[in-house]
């Protein structure tokens, strides 16, 4: 039976003895771009980092930006500079984090050294899970410290990989994130409850339209999740974006349009669409179809809906319902308004989501990683660490077998 404590059983790098010239991986997830226009998730392991080379630890750092799926991974050398203005030391950079450059330029690190290494989601078979990938990342130390709760759902190679084959530890900034959504996991306590869902990615129909759909009274698809939802029902949805992962989001919205009972699932009667090459959107009926050279951009939240919003004890926001970056906001500043004039408690998930929302109460940035811990009471990686503390794989030099398969947990 699954504790109701997500931590149990979880080794805890702020437990860890941490030996003068120890071999040390921080797994972290700063994926932020070279304008560093947003830098919490890097901000978010300094304490660790600087707990790490003080006590004369070499830190070897893997961390990513953007996928090589859709061209957007780049090098890391703006996030190293980062980190050594933060940190008032120097952070080394090596462009390659696997082969020999990378292990002589691990060799050479002294004790309280920070090296970040080059881009893992440049390295072939990373965002598959590769467990061949994984024991190559592990020469780079002796023990793994994991950060980035971004990251947490993905059975990536630097990630839940690497505790295949080294023995593991939570650092703080995941810790930190558990203990905050640790209230908000599984069915609300009591009172109505309410989910908002937009963005673009395959997890907010596969984990959040699932999850709510269950377990909260109200559930408003916004962005490709609505996409998705009109097309299942038989509405036109001319050029609209449904994501990198259709066929499955497809799958996921039948189900939860076949089940009985559950969440009242929102149907906007108007949506908002631009014609291709065009920014100006115009109102369409749903019953009447998009026009095939139209996409969706924004939708009119049904009067109730505002009102039962405004009066839900809980509210969770996971994605844009709109694409407020592109200035189409009618959705989004309808929930954020209802959700400021009410009287529960509302959270919102996922970097896009707070970047872009005007927001200022409670939020995380983890968005996949957020929607399964909520779902599920734990994630990928607290369950590789919780393996990882039970199996001798670290003492005897072999890899445990994958808890799953790597396409379950590596969605973009």
């Amino acid at each position: 039976m699954r504790s109701d404590d997500p931590l149990a059983g979880v080794p805890l790098l702020d437990e860890a003895a941490v030996a003068p010239d120890s071999r040390w991986i921080f797994s972290a997830g700063f994926n932020t771009g070279p304008d560093l226009g947003d830098t919490g998730r890097v901000d978010a392991e300094l304490a660790d980092l600087r707990r790490l080379s003080d006590a004369g630890a070499r830190v070897a750092l893997l961390s990513h930006q953007g996928s090589s799926r859709d061209g957007t991974a780049i090098e890391l050398d703006h996030v190293a500079r980062y980190l050594s203005r933060r940190l008032g030391r120097p952070v080394g950079y090596h462009p390659g984090a696997v082969g020999g450059s990378a292990l002589r330029a691990a060799g050479l690190m002294r004790a309280g050294d920070i090296v970040l290494f080059g881009n893992t989601r440049l390295l072939p078979g990373e965002e598959d899970g590769d467990l061949a990938l994984a024991r190559q990342l592990a020469r780079l130390g002796d023990q793994v410290a994991v950060g980035g709760f971004s990251k947490a759902h993905r059975a990536h190679a630097s990630n839940c990989g690497l505790l295949r084959h080294l023995p593991g530890h939570a650092a703080d900034s995941l810790v930190r994130e558990i203990r905050f959504l640790a209230p908000w996991a599984g069915r609300p306590p009591g009172g109505f409850s309410a989910a908002v869902l937009g963005g673009s990615k395959p997890e907010k129909t596969l984990i959040g339209l699932r999850h709510f759909s269950r377990a909260y009274d109200l559930v408003i698809p916004g962005g490709v999740v609505l996409n998705t939802v009109l097309r299942a029902l038989g509405h036109g949805i001319g050029r609209s974006a449904l994501g990198s992962r259709p066929d499955a989001c497809a799958r996921a919205a039948e189900a939860v349009l076949a089940a009985e009972g559950g969440a009242t699932l929102h149907v906007p009667g108007t949506v908002l669409v631009v014609r291709a090459g065009e920014r100006r959107a115009f109102p369409v009926r749903v019953t009447d179809g998009v026009p095939a050279d139209c996409a969706i951009v924004d939708f009119v939240i049904r009067p109730w809906a505002v009102d039962l919003l405004r009066g839900a004890a809980r509210a969770v926001v996971a994605g844009p319902p709109s694409l407020c970056r592109d200035g189409h906001t009618e959705a989004s500043y309808t929930v954020l308004s209802a959700l400021e004039g009410g009287n529960g408690s509302a959270l919102l998930l996922g970097g896009d989501t707070v970047r872009e929302l005007p927001w200022s109460g409670l939020s995380s940035t983890g968005g996949g990683s957020a929607l399964e811990f909520l779902s599920e009471n734990t994630c990928a990686v607290l369950d590789e660490l919780r393996a990882n503390r039970l199996t001798t794989a670290h003492r005897t030099g072999g890899a445990r077998p994958s808890l799953y398969p790597p396409t379950d947990r590596s969605t973009e």
